[in-house]
């Protein structure tokens, strides 16, 4: 499962890839907005940082403008996934998109049937929302599995995107399920690389280490500064 963050922080995004493991990220009106930022220089400087998908979302509800837009939004980087939302014209919209060659990500997903729909029109990417679902007493997990499977059964090509993953749990669940993508803010990211043990295993290693250095001889330099 490829990790994604869903953020529009240009540091959390670098962090991110000096650890090596981001493979792209995801943004909605709400996360560029708090970016303050201009949209364009934002995007792009998001799009030249990671090397997988940058999700970027449309606006509006009007088929022929989610189209514009889609076609716009493509040309910003060779990255760039247009993002739009479950809606009748967003399926419109992502049925000509896609038969133009244009990647698209369908989100906003809540049901099973929805993520057929999304599949019949071509997408790139399907994004459920998993803990929103939660947030109102549903499983979101469910969904994800039931979509997860459904896709496998009829071979689409869509990818599963596992959105709105609010702890680890969600994201190894997901990742069990058998989600293309999992995609999360900055603190559940940082939150999967975290265990007591570790911090308390290493704790012990270093001040060993520390102790035995005047013992050991001639280290390489690395070691010595280390």
């Amino acid at each position: 499962m490829k990790l994604f963050l869903d953020t529009a922080d240009l540091d959390e995004i670098r962090e991110g890839v000096r650890w090596g493991v981001l493979k792209g990220v995801t943004t909605n009106p709400s996360l560029i907005g708090k970016a303050e930022q201009g949209f364009l220089p934002l995007v792009k400087e998001i799009c030249s940082i990671v090397e997988g998908d940058v999700s970027i979302e449309v606006s509006g509800d009007d088929t022929g403008s989610l189209v514009d837009q889609g076609r716009e939004i493509t040309q910003i980087a060779d990255n760039a996934v247009v993002k739009i939302a479950l809606t009748p014209n967003g399926l419109a919209a992502t049925r000509r998109l896609s038969d133009e060659g244009i990647k698209v990500n369908v989100t906003l997903c809540f049901s099973p049937a929805q993520a057929i729909l999304a599949a019949e029109a071509g997408a790139y990417i399907i994004s459920p929302f998993v803990g929103r679902l939660d947030d109102v007493a549903t499983d979101g997990l469910r969904l994800l599995s039931d979509i997860c499977e459904i896709y496998a059964a009829q071979g689409y090509g869509t990818q599963v995107l596992a959105a709105s993953l609010r702890h680890p749990v969600h994201v190894v669940e997901a990742a069990r399920m058998g989600a293309d993508i999992g995609t999360m803010p900055f603190k559940v990211f940082e939150a999967l690389v975290k265990h007591p043990l570790t911090d308390s295993g290493f704790k012990r290693f270093t001040e060993d280490w520390e102790k035995a250095k005047p013992h050991l001889g001639e280290l390489p330099p690395s070691m010595q500064e280390a």
